[in-house]
């Protein structure tokens, strides 16, 4: 059948995936292409000290995408959706969502992004034996224990962003394995929360008295492939209010954009890896054993299927440079000159490659919020220089781009150079890779690795959790994960390589040690309020 048929037919499957700065919307067909998109811009505030969405902007923001996916498929096909074979949830993952007997939410949402945790990170670190980054629900939980947050003895459910609109969409309080890896410890073996970490837990926070156990409040956990409910009618009818879609769609397990980006980039199995790169970035290794030790700049995860990932996350990514391009866009308009965002990105990224290798001597922290793997609870984007630097176009971007992969080479180079962890294969995906042979480039520089990045690089999760979606409908074989994407998505496409340039190499190690070295300028910037 033709895209349109597929339609018509109810045979598409769709894949909505909640970024920080856009909510985007996939169509794939029965061959897990993309046939139809929509999307929808949004932002964090920053309301009291913390980064929150409102629920009605997460309502808002996905009937607007799905509407947009509606009009691209009504443009292209002449056509509307009414059924589908699957649905599929993603979100930005870890974050804190509270709520009380009634189903309603206790306080704002608090995104991934908060560093307020850092007192209760620690002292679950050390309780668990395992690294408890900040952003983990679970952190937010005792810290708001241990700020005596009134709302604490209420809580009654605790969930991430694709754990509450999946909730909301089928009435099911569950939630993908890899998604529940960034709320707490998963135990490898059962691949459900660890109830030895839930005892402690709850022996730790006993002298309080509150009127529920951990356990109590913790979503069911699911692996990809298992059946997670149906679209209800209510649930329908918040996806698509001009109620042509219709209920009963079944839905996969919500997951979170770490294991959308595993899945969308065919790195499941061990030795594989991805990197991505939008507004924050995060490495995902696939791990063939335990690591030595815990380590605070690398959290340990799942795929969608449970197997262990060492994962490095970074606070910021892309969101300076989209702040330096908007810029040149103000002058470009400035001058009367048509603007084209795309042409923009692509020819500010491509003038990086004639910079030099060391980026002239410019240093760039792009560190919009707090960036923990360097220790900074807050940030501040900051460009240093001498007077004697080679300050020109192509250095600044390319100083830029060297900064949103600069974190990700402090914690990778634990990995590769401590523990001697082993990888076949690392791809990359995400905006930060749209500009053919830029992003990939420097990255493996960066990692001293070959980078592949495959055609859909520019998709990210959406596309990946579409495909989980389909997973869970069209596998009759009973295949494990990694067998199905490699026999019947990517059918032995790895993408376009491309080798680390030695002189690249040397010229990034170069670069991340004078950024290193400043560092302490950053850190006066965060210490001085202004």
């Amino acid at each position: 059948m033709d895209a349109k048929q597929v339609i018509v037919a109810g045979k598409a499957v769709l894949g909505i995936e909640f970024g920080s700065t856009r909510i985007k919307a996939v169509l794939i067909d029965p061959e897990h292409r993309p046939i139809a998109q929509g999307s929808h811009s949004w932002e964090n505030q920053l309301e009291a000290g913390l980064w929150t969405y409102s629920l009605d902007a997460i309502w808002n923001g996905l009937q607007d995408c799905y509407a947009d996916l509606c009009q691209d498929v009504r443009g292209q096909y002449g056509v509307e959706i009414e059924r589908l074979a699957a649905i599929g949830v993603s979100a930005m993952m870890h974050g804190y969502m509270a709520f009380d007997a009634s189903d309603r939410l206790l306080v704002p949402f608090r995104t991934w992004r908060n560093t307020n945790t850092g007192p209760a990170a620690a002292k679950l670190s050390e309780l668990f034996n395992f690294n408890m980054p900040l952003r983990w629900s679970l952190s937010h939980l005792y810290q708001c224990i241990l700020d005596g947050e009134p709302h604490v003895k209420d809580v009654r459910f605790l969930t991430t962003l694709a754990g509450y609109v999946h909730w909301q969409l089928t009435g099911r309080k569950v939630l993908g394995v890899g998604d529940a890896s960034g709320m707490m410890p998963v135990d490898a073996a059962t691949k459900d929360f660890d109830t030895q970490r839930i005892a402690a837990f709850d022996a730790l926070v006993a002298p309080a008295g509150y009127p529920w156990k951990l356990a109590d409040i913790l979503p069911e956990v699911l692996p990809a492939g298992a059946p997670a409910g149906l679209l209800t009618g209510e649930g329908a009818r918040l996806l698509d209010p001009s109620g042509r879609l219709q209920a009963g769609i079944p839905l996969c397990p919500p997951e979170g954009d770490a294991g959308t980006g595993m899945v969308a980039t065919n790195a499941v199995k061990p030795r594989t890896g991805n990197v991505s790169a939008g507004t924050s970035s995060f490495s995902m290794i696939v791990l063939e054993k335990d690591l030595s030790r815990p380590y605070e700049v690398i959290d340990i995860v799942t795929t969608p299927d449970g197997s262990p990932v060492a994962m490095v996350h970074c606070n910021n990514c892309t969101s300076d440079i989209n702040a330096w391009v908007n810029l040149f866009k103000e002058y470009q308009e400035l001058l009367g000159v048509p603007v084209d965002m795309g042409a923009i990105y692509d020819r500010l990224f491509t003038v990086a490659l004639r910079g030099d290798r060391d980026c002239g001597g410019l240093i760039s922290y792009n560190y919009i919020s707090g960036e923990p793997v360097m220790g900074l609870a807050e940030g501040r984007p900051l460009l240093v220089r001498k007077a004697e630097d080679r300050f020109n176009l192509a250095n600044l971007m390319r100083a830029h781009l060297y900064a949103s992969i600069g974190v990700l080479k402090v914690g990778n180079d634990i990995l590769f150079g401590e523990e001697h962890v082993g990888v076949d294969r690392i791809t990359g995906h995400g905006g930060l890779f749209k500009t053919k042979g830029v992003g990939q480039r420097f990255l493996a520089a960066a990692l001293n690795s070959p980078i592949s990045v495959m055609e859909t690089a520019g998709e990210g999760g959406a596309w990946g959790i579409a495909l989980l979606a389909e997973y869970c409908v069209a596998n009759p074989d009973a295949l494990p994960l990694a067998d199905w994407l490699e026999r019947c998505v990517f059918v032995g496409n790895a993408g376009t390589e491309v080798q680390p340039d030695p002189e690249d190499v040397a010229g990034f190690n170069d670069w991340i040690a004078r950024y290193r070295e400043t560092l302490p300028v950053e850190e006066a910037a965060v210490h001085c309020k202004r």
